[in-house]
């Protein structure tokens, strides 16, 4: 049985990595699915495709979350194609890292405006579409809890920001029936990770399982938590690292 049918879903940053490989899950369960992408519509339209052939629903929207006129615009255009939002995944993320003192404001605040403002303002745009039973699910990282080595101090730090925003959603949004939930991936072999990139035995060291995680892995835990197994699960985070962090 499929375990989102009737269901909605709008994953931003869905045109690859992590974020399409949830569009393709949540599709695969009934979840007739929108993605945000930013500039690769190429990546954007084989998604779509390999959901549409498996028989799925998806649309492609087009925005920059660094923008929160743009975040809010795709929020409405979800909606419109979808008839509702009953699941929003904040995937969509970048990744600037380095010494403390040489990161700069610019830095600072693209990394902020994708990682914690645009799922602010994405949360708050997709409320008036959500229903009871509605699922906000966002993907922080492990380093968010744990740091082990240098130069992830602004990354860590805008991860470790939805900790808190998860939380208060929970009591705020949990008598209306609405369930926040967080992801923490490890090491996962994506474009922005690869697991044959030149770091990658160190990061590898510090996984028990000595692996990186699919994105496939990843994607799994949120259609969990979209499902009805995680209707109980709010206000927490699920770290999914292959026991980096252990």
């Amino acid at each position: 049985m499929k375990t989102l049918e009737g269901r909605t879903a709008l994953v931003t940053g869905g045109s690859r990595g992590i974020g399409a490989a949830i569009a393709t899950r949540l599709a695969t369960e009934g979840a007739a699915v929108a993605l945000t992408y930013q500039s690769a519509r190429d990546r954007a339209e084989d998604v779509l495709r390999a959901i549409r052939a498996a028989g799925g629903t998806a649309h492609a929207i087009r925005a920059d979350l660094g923008d929160p006129v743009q975040v809010r615009d795709a929020v409405a255009q979800a909606a419109g194609v979808l008839g509702s939002i009953d699941v929003l995944v904040n995937n969509a993320g970048l990744l600037r890292h380095g010494p403390i003192d040489e990161l700069t404001l610019d830095d600072y605040a693209q990394t902020m405006a994708v990682h914690v403002q645009a799922v602010f303002v994405a949360v708050q745009a997709a409320l008036p579409h959500m229903r009871e039973g509605g699922r906000i699910i966002s993907i922080g990282s492990n380093l968010a809890v744990r740091v082990p080595a240098p130069g992830f101090a602004l990354y860590a730090m805008s991860k470790s920001a939805l900790v808190g925003l998860t939380n208060g959603l929970a009591r705020d949004l949990g008598p209306r029936g609405i369930t926040a939930a967080l992801v923490h991936p490890g090491s996962t072999n994506t474009e922005m990770n690869p697991a044959d990139a030149e770091h990658a035995d160190s990061e590898r060291a510090l996984v028990p399982l000595g692996r990186y995680a699919a994105a496939e892995e990843i994607a799994a835990t949120v259609a969990h938590l979209a499902g009805p197994g995680g209707a109980f699960i709010n206000g927490t985070a699920v770290v999914v690292d292959g026991g980096a962090n252990a």
